[in-house]
């Protein structure tokens, strides 16, 4: 989906950040990794965070001397920028960049995403390679992003962009309502049970258990739940039925 995109990442300084990176390229479809001359470069420690399923980003990660090595044969680079204004206008947020990436890697562009160092980012040099800038909105408070965080929001705003169809979470199929017959069926065992615990007194039940079927009216009761409240009032029926044999077995006290 994401197979023309080339996240590529300048100076990065800790080899930990990289193998984070490639687990969330690997989250995102997405599987060309650059590295330019990182200053600690270390596959022992990428690793271990990287996962078992994107050590292969790690081992194919393409190694540059700089950045216009890194980019050559692409036609479209987005630079990431914490920073805004100055020479840094017209800058995309993740959300707006998305629609723009995506038609381009239909229309057979190749795309890369710069992400720069961790502690100063990208320079008005590095920029200056860049065709579009990309920030992601932070709180004011704490504007930080740990590099392969930043990496996997861009990813996912493009993921998101290619689907062919809106994600819909995968899961059971919901259960469906209960019909009048069921409802009626479980109407009559809680009244039994309300009436069993004394909630409900005999005189006139039928109308003081109009609120509760109201109530189960408006929440409107799905299967599986009509089969967890049956089995709740069997079980409270059970429990009442088993503490009057007790008592009834229990012996007479002696009269004093």
């Amino acid at each position: 989906m994401l197979k023309n995109i080339s996240v590529v990442l300048f100076r990065t300084k800790y080899p930990e950040n990289v193998g984070s990176t490639a687990r969330a390229m690997k989250n995102m479809d997405c599987s060309n990794l650059i590295l330019v001359t990182p200053p600690l470069w270390s596959m022992d420690r990428a690793m271990p965070l990287a996962t078992a399923k994107a050590h292969v980003i790690v081992e194919e990660a393409r190694i540059c001397p700089d950045l216009n090595t890194a980019l050559a044969g692409q036609t479209k680079i987005y630079g990431t920028t914490a920073r805004t204004g100055g020479r840094r206008k017209g800058v995309l947020t993740p959300a707006t960049a998305a629609p723009l990436i995506v038609q381009q890697l239909k229309n057979g562009e190749k795309v890369a995403l710069v992400f720069g160092p961790e502690d100063k980012g990208l320079t008005n040099k590095e920029t200056q390679l860049c065709s579009r800038l990309i920030n992601i909105p932070t709180s004011d408070e704490s504007s930080s992003l740990n590099l392969s965080q930043a990496v996997l929001i861009l990813l996912y705003e493009c993921f998101k962009e290619a689907l062919d169809a809106p994600f819909t979470p995968s899961g059971p199929p919901e259960e469906r309502p209960t019909t009048f017959e069921e409802q009626e069926i479980l109407a009559a065992n809680l009244q039994e049970t309300l009436l069993a615990i004394d909630f409900l007194k005999e005189d006139n039940s039928d109308y003081w258990m109009l609120p509760v079927k109201r109530f189960m009216a408006r929440i409107d009761i799905k299967r599986n739940e009509f089969n967890l409240l049956m089995g709740i009032c069997r079980q409270i029926k059970w429990i009442i039925e088993k503490s009057k044999k007790i008592i009834d077995n229990e012996p007479e006290r002696p009269s004093q």
